[in-house]
């Protein structure tokens, strides 16, 4: 029986993946043994070539994914396992990947994943130790065998066991504002970069992101990667959640939700207009040159059977029709290329529509930033050579000289609110922190989870990466915003200084760099 990778990179078929979502609490819960009949009727089909289970989906409390994958597994059926950094850290993502690898499970969708919204006694302290780039880069580092620098044979460190993990990333283009788009293409690269196999886009509802998405990865030499559409399956209660933000990253437009109400109140409950709106998308995707589709929501198998059949239906060229049915964008929504023509042209002229808002001016205390770090900082510089020499001098190695920690501490905390991590990212992050102004600590890109430029988690504004992206924009390096990644933050820096850290280096940045001399072609 061929694997998912087999079938997505060794095969032309269209594949079809079905979202399993976990329960709250025992395999023995009414929830489960549904879950379970369903399971058993996708394993049984044909028709579906995976199934993908959820990890503690929309930051809820449930059974891990690999208790209702296993019988699906050892059944013979390709499951994919979510994995995500809200809950664990970097070992024990480390731990939960050596159990899965363990068990058989080698498809693995690596997400940062939604921040958390419930749990026992209330609401629960969020992780994120890892994002999602550096989990996808943990994997493949695992995929290439792991150095273990507690056993040693000699001088020659010793490597653990190979995985063969076949990495999936999320990403997601359906956002309202340039400081959102462009960002998440440059996030995509990085995760392509960094070792994702296959990429399954956000929900969404408009064919012109869906066109622009294929697009972009056909012409930023991402063209080889299996692109998976996503597909969910809508009733009047699910749109409403969409539309009122209760998911993040989930857009469902006031046109979208009128639609939805109208076709709810007909005697079917709007199951035939869902089902058939669920089929539009699938061939639109499937003339896209998408790889295949994931498809979510469907309440029971009778769904994806009616989906698949009324999709089978349609007429060679009823996809064009359907694209126009599909637009469902919001006003001044931004897109990264002039509405090329269907389906994506041979040759396309890649540069992205110019904007017709100029880039924000960055502030006093961006340019001041800027401007320090560029003086003291740069390494060969006078400055430079004179801190590294007063900092390896220091009595206390990790703080520095008592008067240069001072100032350190103080001028960051007024500026930067700064956590004193240790580890610091304002230089990446056009002089933002993301330990205080991002929720997610998020140091290789947005998140998935913004709205019209703001974070998901209520009290922190716009996303810091929207901001920085204005900065870049403002000096025409937009393109290069995520040039420094991945970055990995060390935690055993926090509470020691950064400035001394940097210039002895200590930080993940001289560690980037020492990687980075290693590499053959500088431009990654």
């Amino acid at each position: 029986m061929q694997t998912l990778h087999e079938k997505l990179y060794q095969t032309s078929d269209f594949l079809f993946g079905v979202e399993l979502v976990s329960i709250r609490g025992s395999m023995a819960e009414k929830s489960a043994l549904r879950a379970r009949v369903f399971s058993n009727q996708l394993i049984e089909s044909p028709l579906v070539d995976w199934i993908s289970i959820t990890d503690n989906a929309g930051g809820n409390p449930q059974l891990a994914p690999q208790a209702l994958g296993k019988p699906i597994l050892y059944a013979g059926k390709e499951v994919v396992i979510h994995l995500t950094c809200k809950d664990l850290n970097r070992n024990g993502l480390e731990s939960e990947a050596w159990q899965l690898h363990s068990e058989g499970f080698h498809n693995v969708l690596a997400m940062t994943g939604d921040y958390p919204v419930s749990g026992n006694g209330g609401m629960p302290k969020p992780v994120f130790d890892i994002d999602s780039v550096g989990l996808i880069t943990l994997l493949n580092n695992m995929n290439r065998g792991l150095d273990d620098p507690r056993k040693t044979s000699g001088s020659e460190p010793h490597v653990l066991d190979k995985t063969h993990f076949f990495i999936g990333a999320v990403t997601t283009n359906y956002k309202l504002l340039e400081g959102e788009v462009v960002p998440q293409y440059l996030k995509l690269q990085k995760k392509v970069e960094c070792g994702a196999q296959f990429i399954i886009n956000q929900v969404g509802y408009d064919a012109r992101k869906m066109h622009e998405l294929r697009l972009y990865m056909n012409l930023h030499a991402m063209n080889h990667i299996p692109l998976i559409g996503n597909v969910y399956i809508l009733n009047p209660r699910v749109a409403r959640l969409f539309h009122d933000h209760k998911i993040p990253g989930i857009v469902v437009t006031p046109q979208l939700l009128d639609l939805c109400a109208r076709y709810g109140n007909s005697p079917d409950k709007g199951a035939g207009f869902f089902y058939e709106f669920a089929a539009k998308q699938i061939a639109v995707y499937r003339h896209l040159g998408y790889r295949g589709i994931y498809l979510g929501g469907a309440p029971d198998f009778h769904a994806i059977e009616r989906i698949i059949e009324v999709e089978k239906s349609f007429a060679p060229e009823d996809w064009k029709i359907f694209v126009d049915e599909i637009k469902f964008s919001r006003p001044h929504e931004y897109y990264y290329y002039d509405d090329p023509a269907l389906p994506p042209p041979a040759k396309t002229n890649d540069a992205h529509r110019s904007t017709s808002t100029p880039a924000k001016p960055p502030g006093i205390s961006y340019l001041l930033s800027r401007w320090v770090h560029r003086v003291m900082f740069t390494r060969g510089s006078f400055l430079g050579t004179l801190g590294t020499k007063l900092y390896s001098r220091s009595k206390i190695p990790d703080q520095g000289p008592t008067t240069l920690r001072a100032m350190e501490h103080l001028s960051k905390t007024v500026l930067f609110r700064c956590k004193d991590c240790g580890d610091c990212s304002l230089p990446e992050i056009m002089f933002l922190c993301p330990e205080s102004q991002c929720a997610k600590n998020q140091r290789n890109g947005p998140c998935g989870g913004t709205l019209d430029g703001h974070c998901e988690v209520e009290g922190f504004g716009d996303c810091i990466w929207l901001r920085a992206y204005e900065r870049a924009r403002h000096e025409k390096k937009e393109e290069r915003l995520l040039d420094h990644a991945p970055v990995v933050q060390n935690q055993g820096l926090r509470g020691t200084s950064a400035w001394a850290n940097f210039l002895l280096g200590r930080d993940h940045a001289a560690k980037n760099e020492r990687l980075h001399n290693q590499l053959p072609d500088s431009s990654h």
